[in-house]
């Protein structure tokens, strides 16, 4: 290694047609250190990840690597000078082995044939030199994700990766997971003289991973602080530009009667596979009730199901002490059931529509809209939607502006005032934070507590633990479908959650 610096951007710009992406940004990453990158969605961190990888080419500006200027034209490019990426989604071939989808594209050969032992060999020895407890042979179909992640990471370190970037790597990790995953980065890989670019929206895992921490606000980099001395606060402070409430604030629930229902709720999926196994659950007015664990443990179906998206294989819904006959998503919705789901753009938007059409979205019908002869009061339907993204603080404050051009917060904040204004008994939310930035996830907690203190029944369901922890009043927990315990979130612990998360009771 000739240089101090594994890594140094000089002067990166990216301009899309309409967006200027990256604005003359500079950073430089240690040898030996992880560096945190953090921003808002849309602060530009993925563009620039993506340059580095040679998955785009900048507008201007230049790559050195290791001291040497360094022209990335295709991940290729990346790879040969010892760059790897770990994506948020896993790019992984599910019905074969570990060793195959590490040698990918990089077969070792010999003659004409892929030397399938000296593969394998190389796979073990790089399992067992980074203590990453996986056999070779196994189908990934058959891992759980934390270790489909490890075969990610093996993916890079057979190709040589001495600088690797890892896009929020602990989205789908149990608190287990992570410790180990951390302990892997920081213990062995930085250890070694690589280095680590982590990008992170946890803000306590940013600083209890990394050595410097990079923030960008609106493409710019606003600066590098070392970790000393840092704090949630200051980050947050630099990435939105103002002072954020890290913390809900929220009074004692005054819990009242059963306002939903949940009686031994069965759902298959499309194999008929049970992913929702005997669940029962109460939600009252006036509380709000969490379900942690990792995605794909049956709460997805299970929030379908209770907002009529789905039925159920089994068991019933109560909803205010009644079963709502021939239910679907609009008899429960017309019941007083508000859904915030957690695919916004597939399930709470129609992208291509306005404002003001996304504001009135199940209520077209009602007679403040549709005027005396059923026909859309145009004029009102305007001016409810300039009263809701006044309330709201939705920007840009727009009646016209297509769904689809607001960013993840703004388009969450019009999903929440909607289903807000319809004045219901029980509120499900669903993800309602994912991919949203810290400023607005500050004002969603808000009005989530406020609907509490309403009288709201409130079904929280989310991946972030923190975000449960902070805002449920009694928290279940989610594994395989079932649900593995209940705790007041009084008594509740990231090591309590992360065992049941990972299904021991």
């Amino acid at each position: 290694m000739s240089s101090e610096y594994a890594l140094e951007l000089r002067g990166i710009t990216k301009q899309f047609p309409l967006v200027l992406a990256n604005d003359n940004i500079s950073f430089k990453v240690k040898w030996g250190s992880v560096h945190a990158l953090v921003g808002e969605n849309g602060a530009g961190k993925s563009t620039l990840m993506k340059i580095i990888y040679g998955m785009q080419l900048p507008t201007s500006g230049e790559i050195w690597v290791d001291g040497e200027l360094t022209p990335m034209h295709d991940p290729k490019d990346a790879i040969s000078r010892g760059i790897g990426m770990v994506h948020q989604h896993f790019m992984l071939v599910e019905p074969l082995t570990v060793t195959e989808n590490v040698i990918l594209g990089s077969e070792p050969r010999s003659g004409l044939a892929v030397d399938f032992g000296k593969a394998r060999a190389k796979v073990k020895e790089l399992i067992e030199k980074f203590n990453f407890a996986l056999d070779p042979d196994a189908k990934i179909e058959d891992l759980p994700v934390g270790l489909q992640q490890k075969v990610e990471i093996l993916k890079t370190l057979y190709r040589g990766a001495k600088i690797l970037i890892l896009d929020e790597p602990t989205a789908v990790l149990t608190p287990a997971e992570t410790e180990e995953l951390f302990k892997f980065l920081k213990d062995s890989y930085a250890k070694s003289g690589n280095s680590v670019i982590f990008i992170s929206h946890k803000l306590h895992e940013v600083l209890e991973i990394s050595d410097e921490i990079s923030v960008l606000r609106d493409g710019k980099m606003i600066g590098t602080i070392p970790r000393e001395g840092a704090t949630n606060e200051i980050i947050a402070r630099m990435m939105v530009g103002r002072d954020v409430i890290l913390k809900v604030e929220k009074d004692p629930a005054n819990p009242q009667e059963i306002a939903l229902e949940v009686q031994n709720a069965v759902i298959t999926n499309h194999n008929k596979k049970r992913v929702v196994n005997n669940v029962s659950l109460t939600v009252r007015r006036g509380e709000i009730l969490g379900i942690a664990g990792i995605d794909g443990n049956g709460q997805s179906e299970l929030v379908e199901a209770i907002t009529g998206l789905i039925p159920l294989e089994g068991g019933e819904v109560r909803y205010l002490g009644q079963k709502i006959a021939g239910a679907n998503a609009h008899t429960i919705a017309e019941a007083g059931v508000a859904h915030i789901p957690e695919d916004r753009n597939e399930r709470g938007l129609i992208l291509d529509m306005s404002t003001a059409e996304n504001f009135i979205l199940g209520q077209h019908h009602h007679k403040e809209f549709a005027g005396i002869l059923g026909f859309l009061d145009l004029e009102r339907i305007h001016a409810h939607a300039l009263e809701q993204v006044n309330r709201y603080d939705v920007r840009p404050r727009s009646a016209e502006l297509p769904a689809g051009r607001y960013s993840g917060g703004n388009a969450q904040k019009i999903i929440v005032a909607r289903e807000m204004y319809r004045q219901p008994k029980i509120l499900v939310a669903s993800q309602p934070t994912r991919g949203v930035d810290i400023g607005a996830i500050e004002y969603i907690h808000a009005r989530i507590v406020e609907a509490r203190d309403k009288g709201l029944a409130v079904l929280l369901v989310s991946a972030d633990l923190g975000e449960v922890m902070n805002l449920a009043d009694r928290i279940v927990v989610m594994f395989e479908g079932e649900i593995m315990g209940e705790m007041l979130a009084v008594d509740a612990t990231e090591e309590k959650l992360g065992l049941l998360m990972a299904g021991v009771k």
